[in-house]
């Protein structure tokens, strides 16, 4: 007798779609120091030192119509726009009001993933209070954050948090922007790759001379294609060329360290020249610090050879800093450490780690 074989299993169903929120607050530093100070309404404002060594921290939208832009140093900045009013953050207030936004977000969802103090992402797929919808929760947040701060947030609202942090920016200042799944693809396939989060202008511009201008373009490269030329980075951005991004919202999402780095249009190897390339990527590196609100011990340098090798060097310092001038006396002690260098530099990075709230401090008397 023939005995049937058993069934196949019955594939598993497929996770439901996520409903993503992501909130970005407008212009946060400026808009808070424009709401408590009426003087500099309708005026642009950078926030930051005003000094040759200054940085900008955060930018006014009437600051931005100059070009004024966060990370870029105040002396830039003040030729761009003349008129521009320097004042210098309160980080104090900044978390005290970025308290009162979460407090508001928790009365919708417990699943808040923090990127900053001001934007994080929201899994509203759970609809506590029986709102209806994402995109009425995320009018419902902006309406409440507007009322109890007086500050203005857009939102992106998706099913997952690629496309969300996306449509966060496509309506700002003030604005909402939903992408549906029947639209995510089609969304996607428009976007220029340096709108992609996680492509940053190095990475755009080696795509751009592989032919990879668009989403669809990055669509149309083979995930073995793509690992070959992006490594690690290559399954992702195969994802979100299709719109896909299976990345949870993670509410115990713990910033560790907070870097930028920079790859060379040529090999440098005379010391003035690397210590002047460092200068813009510390420059950066204070500017996310003072975004992010925190401090830390450890300063960590990274080198990446003309032949590719690749090497760290690390200081510590005895309690958490954030101030431009320790993080980059310690940057250039470790990067004079490593001279002359023969063979080339092709990337200069710098990181600060062992990061916890706090007041910016200036540490540099401590050993390092």
């Amino acid at each position: 007798m023939r005995i049937a074989p058993p069934p196949a299993p019955a594939a598993p169903e497929p996770p439901p779609l996520r409903k993503i929120i992501h909130i970005d607050m407008d212009a946060f530093y400026a808009s808070v120091e424009q709401r408590d100070d009426p003087a500099l309404r309708g005026r642009p404002v950078a926030v930051g030192g005003a000094g040759e060594r200054g940085v900008v921290a955060a930018a006014s939208y009437e600051a931005r119509a100059f070009g004024v832009r966060s990370a870029m140093p105040s002396s830039t900045a003040k030729r761009r726009c003349p008129d521009l009013l320097f004042v210098p953050p309160r980080f104090d207030v900044y978390r005290a009001v970025s308290r009162q936004i979460h407090a508001i977000f928790a009365e919708y969802t417990p699943l808040i993933e923090p990127l900053s103090l001001d934007e994080a992402y929201l899994d509203v797929t759970a609809d506590l209070q029986g709102i209806g919808s994402a995109t009425a929760i995320a009018r419902d947040i902006r309406a409440r954050i507007r009322a109890e701060t007086g500050l203005t947030a857009s939102a992106g609202v998706s099913y997952n948090k690629f496309l969300a942090k996306i449509a966060s920016d496509q309506n700002k200042p003030d604005g909402l922007c939903v992408i549906t799944p029947r639209r995510g693809e089609a969304f996607v396939a428009t976007l220029p790759v340096a709108r992609f989060h996680g492509v940053g202008p190095v990475t755009a511009a080696r795509m751009a001379r592989l032919g990879i201008l668009t989403g669809a373009d990055l669509r149309q490269r083979s995930l073995t294609f793509l690992r070959a030329e992006f490594g690690k980075s290559a399954d992702y951005y195969h994802m979100a060329a299709h719109g896909r991004d299976d990345r949870p919202v993670r509410p115990d999402r713990e910033r560790k360290s907070v870097g930028a780095e920079r790859t060379f249009d040529r090999d440098l190897t005379d010391e003035a020249e690397l210590l002047a390339a460092l200068d813009p990527i510390v420059d950066a590196v204070c500017a996310r610090i003072e975004r992010a609100g925190a401090a830390g011990r450890t300063v960590t340098l990274k080198v990446k050879y003309a032949d590719f090798r690749q090497i760290t060097r690390a200081r510590s310092f005895a309690a958490p800093v954030s101030d431009r001038a320790s993080i980059a006396a310690a940057g250039t002690l470790l990067l004079r450490a490593l001279c002359p260098v023969p063979r080339g530099v092709r990337l200069l990075g710098l990181t600060l780690s062992a990061l916890e709230e706090g007041e910016p401090t200036n540490q540099l008397g401590l050993a390092l």
